[in-house]
């Protein structure tokens, strides 16, 4: 037998067994999801065990305790108004609502922590809790919470508030949006799952020369050379 035939036999070979196991990486043998999924869920729960931020937040927010400041804020319309009101309410400020407009004052850090609080019950998929503090959809409280932050940002940076501006900014992105994107997850630690990081990590890589060399082998055994 020629090289070359051998060459295209290897490759052929190689790629049969890829698609093999690619398409047993499909299949809902993994705890009942496929292996994409069962591997995201995996590297998404490790990932959110790194990204909790809220304890030390509450440390930053606290420094601005007594920042006292009153803004209007403009929502996408009434309703969505109401809803945000009640959030500035059980943070301590004083509310006044018309139309899809209110005017909120009272200590940014107070409004801050219960927005924290929120976060923190979310990010512990506690989203009950939170139907029951403020009468809706626990989602639906921290998207209310993601909007009023963002029109609080604008309008202190407009007052040249810059710095409570800032830490309106940061609670937004690292607590508020964290929280609502991993609800449901669970957290773990990367060394719970080590041997399942390691071996996916390896995997991927081998996985990859896999199919990469299955690809060069047939080309070669068809008579194709790469050259520079």
């Amino acid at each position: 037998m020629s090289i070359q035939k051998k060459l295209k036999i290897r490759g052929i070979l190689m790629l049969a067994s890829f698609f093999v196991v690619l398409g047993v990486i499909f299949m809902p043998i993994f705890h009942g999801h496929n292996g994409l999924d069962f591997m995201d869920n995996l590297y998404n729960s490790i990932s959110k065990d790194s990204a909790y931020f809220i304890p030390e937040l509450k440390e930053k927010v606290q420094k601005h305790k007594g920042s006292m400041s009153e803004l209007q804020l403009t929502l996408r319309d009434a309703q969505q108004a109401q809803e945000s009101a009640k959030l500035l309410e059980a943070g301590g400020a004083i509310v006044t609502v018309s139309e899809n407009n209110i005017v909120v004052s009272g200590d940014i850090s107070s409004v801050l922590m219960n927005s924290l609080a929120d976060a923190d019950i979310m990010y512990a998929n506690d989203g009950p809790r939170l139907v029951k503090k403020y009468g809706y959809n626990h989602r639906l409280v921290l998207y209310n919470w993601d909007r009023v932050l963002a029109t609080m940002q604008k309008s202190l940076n407009k007052m040249e508030k810059f710095k409570d501006a800032k830490i309106v900014s940061t609670v937004k992105k690292k607590a508020v949006e964290m929280s609502y994107n991993y609800y449901g997850v669970e957290p773990q630690s990367a060394m719970d799952s080590l041997f399942l990081v390691t071996f996916s990590l390896v995997f991927y890589v081998f996985y990859t020369l896999w199919y990469g060399f299955g690809i060069m082998y047939l080309f070669e055994g068809c008579g194709y050379r790469i050259s520079h």
